[in-house]
């Protein structure tokens, strides 16, 4: 696979704006969460750009193997919070949104973990993450592991 495009290099303003949220995002959200997030949002989009930056990231700032691997069943992984489940549950909703949205279920379990502030930066993460993920799936993004090797 080829990259088709590099939107850095082609639409530089439109790069730096995105990147701007997602700095924004990123310092309002708990680091630990954001990864776990960021990574189960692009295990659902099937995004190897973003899987691959997004456990690599997690991994160097400590989180375990059994975490990372755990993402892709982590409704019957025990290697989670309460708070984390609540967050997963609203990125598997948000990420595949249907037809009905976000179930009150899911929805009420994320407000009795977040508070108001929490849950709309919870909400703009993956909707940023789910914007990187369609770019980089569109444009058939290298992987950064690919492209060092």
């Amino acid at each position: 696979m080829t990259q088709r495009l590099d939107a850095a290099k082609v639409a530089p303003e439109l790069y730096r704006t995105i990147s701007a949220l997602e700095q924004h995002v990123h310092a309002n959200i708990d680091p630990t969460l954001d990864e776990l997030i960021k990574l189960r949002s692009s295990m659902i989009n099937g995004c190897t750009f973003c899987i691959d930056m997004h456990s690599a990231d997690a991994l160097k700032a400590g989180e375990t193997t059994a975490r990372l691997f755990g993402l892709g069943a982590w409704h019957e992984a025990p290697f989670y919070t309460a708070k984390e489940r609540a967050a997963l549950a609203l990125t598997d909703e948000v990420t595949r949104l249907g037809p009905n949205g976000v179930s009150d279920e899911v929805w009420n379990g994320v407000r009795a973990e977040f508070e108001e502030r929490e849950v709309a930066y919870l909400v703009a993460r993956i909707g940023v993450i789910n914007l990187w993920n369609r770019l980089a799936i569109a444009f058939q993004s290298t992987p950064l592991s690919a492209a060092r090797a």
